[in-house]
C-alpha cells in the first residue's frame, strides 16, 4: 500500500473544508488553534506552514466571532501561519484585525505598513499603540495624517526615520500640538528641535500710505506692550516647566519666544531659568536701563545672541550702538555666580519690601 504524501493530505483536507458545514469548520479551526498553541515544543515554522492553507480556507467559512478568537490566539505566537495572519490583519472588521495588529510579533514591518496605508482609523490607532513600531510603519502612518501623528509621538516605542521627522516638521507648521509633542518627546534629535523652534517668516503687513508718507524721524516709537495677565502666565507655565524638566528650555526656545513676541512664554521662561519672580522679570523687561535684564539673562545661562534678541524685541525704543556695546560688555564681564546671587537678592528684597523701589531693581543700581 502506497503512503499518502503530506501534500495530498492537505489537498483532501482543503476539499473537505470547502464542503463541510460552517459549525464543523469552526470546530476544525478550534482544533488547529489548539495544535498551534498547545505544542510549542514542535518546530513552529514547519507546523505554521503546513496549516496555513487550511486556515485560509477556514477563514472564508466561519463567523466573525470565530475569526476574533483565531486572531486573539495567533497574536500571542512568535511564529504563526503567515498568509492567515496577513488576512486577519487586513480584515475590514477591526475586532478581527486589532488583536494581531496590536500584539503579533510574526507580522513584518512591511505587513504592518501595508495595513497602515490602506485600512481604517481604528486599524491605524491600534498599530500606533504597538510596543515597538519600525520606521517604515511610522512613515506609512504619518502619511495618513490626522491625530495618528500625535499618538505616534507619544508612544515611546515609535522609531522615526529622517523622512518621518521631515514629514512631522512640515505638519507642525499647521498644527502646534505636533510641534509641542515632538519638542517634549525624549530622544528627539537636537536638529529636529531647532527646526521646530525656528522662526517662521512673519506675514507682511499691508501698506499704510499715510504712515509711509511720514519721514522716519517723525514717527513715534511704538509703546511697549503691557505685561501679560495672570491667566496668560497660568496658561504658559505648564509648558515652560515641562520644557525645563526635559532640558529643552534653552537658547533656541527662548530666542523663539522673544522674536515671535510670545510675552507670557518669555517672561515665564526667564523666571523659571533665573529663579526670579515674575514681578522682577516684568520690571527689568520694561526698565529703560537694560542692565537688570542683561543680568537676568546671564543668570538664566542664556548666550549673548539670545540676550540680544530679547533686548531687541521687548517693545522699547531700538537699542543704539552705544547701548548695545554697553549691554554686551556687561554680559561678558558678569560672572554667572554674581548674576544668580543678585537675582536671588532682588527676589528677597522684593518680597521683604514690595513697596520699596530698591527691591525691584535687582540690586543693579549704581
Amino acid at each position: 500500500m502506497m503512503a499518502t504524501l503530506p501534500a495530498d493530505i492537505l489537498v483532501e483536507l482543503e476539499v473537505a473544508v470547502a464542503t463541510c458545514p460552517p459549525d464543523r469548520c469552526a470546530r476544525i479551526l478550534s482544533g488547529i488553534v489548539q495544535l498551534l498553541t498547545g505544542h510549542r515544543d514542535r518546530p513552529q515554522e514547519l507546523l505554521a506552514g503546513v496549516v496555513d492553507g487550511v486556515l485560509l480556507r477556514l477563514t472564508e467559512r466561519v463567523e466573525a466571532s470565530a475569526l476574533i478568537q483565531l486572531s486573539t490566539a495567533l497574536a500571542e505566537l512568535d511564529v504563526a501561519p503567515p498568509e492567515t495572519l496577513r488576512r486577519l490583519a487586513a480584515h475590514d472588521d477591526p475586532d478581527v484585525a486589532c488583536p494581531v495588529l496590536l500584539k503579533s510579533l510574526a507580522l513584518s514591518a512591511t505587513d504592518l505598513a501595508v495595513v497602515a496605508a490602506s485600512c481604517g482609523e481604528r486599524h491605524q490607532r491600534t498599530i500606533a499603540a504597538r510596543n515597538s513600531i519600525e520606521p517604515e510603519v511610522t512613515e506609512a502612518l504619518i502619511k495618513r495624517g490626522g491625530p495618528i501623528c500625535l499618538a505616534l509621538i507619544k508612544n515611546p516605542g515609535t522609531r522615526f526615520s529622517e523622512a518621518a521627522y521631515a514629514a512631522l516638521i512640515a505638519k507642525a507648521d499647521q498644527d502646534g500640538e505636533i510641534a509641542k509633542a515632538l519638542v517634549l518627546r525624549p530622544g528627539t534629535p537636537d536638529q529636529v528641535v531647532r527646526k521646530l523652534l525656528s522662526v517662521a517668516p512673519a506675514p507682511k503687513a499691508p501698506a499704510k500710505p499715510i504712515a509711509s508718507a511720514i519721514p522716519p524721524v517723525q514717527r513715534a516709537a511704538p509703546a511697549p506692550p503691557g505685561p501679560p495677565c495672570p491667566a496668560d502666565y497660568a496658561s504658559a507655565r505648564p509648558e515652560i516647566v515641562a520644557l525645563s524638566r526635559v532640558g529643552k528650555l534653552n537658547d533656541s526656545t527662548v530666542n523663539r519666544f522673544a522674536i515671535r513676541g510670545e510675552t507670557a512664554n518669555l517672561f515665564t521662561a526667564l523666571s523659571v531659568l533665573s529663579g526670579a519672580p515674575i514681578e522682577i522679570v516684568e520690571h527689568v523687561m520694561t526698565d529703560d536701563d537694560c542692565e537688570g535684564l542683561v543680568m537676568a539673562c546671564r543668570a538664566s545661562r542664556l548666550n549673548w545672541a539670545t540676550t540680544l534678541a530679547i533686548l531687541s524685541n521687548r517693545g522699547c525704543a531700538r537699542l543704539s550702538f552705544v547701548e548695545r556695546e554697553r549691554a554686551q560688555h556687561i554680559f561678558e564681564t558678569l560672572l554667572l555666580s554674581t548674576s544668580q546671587w543678585t537675582v536671588r537678592w532682588g527676589e528677597i528684597a522684593a518680597s521683604a519690601n514690595p513697596g520699596d523701589p530698591r527691591g525691584t531693581k535687582m540690586g543693579v543700581n549704581r
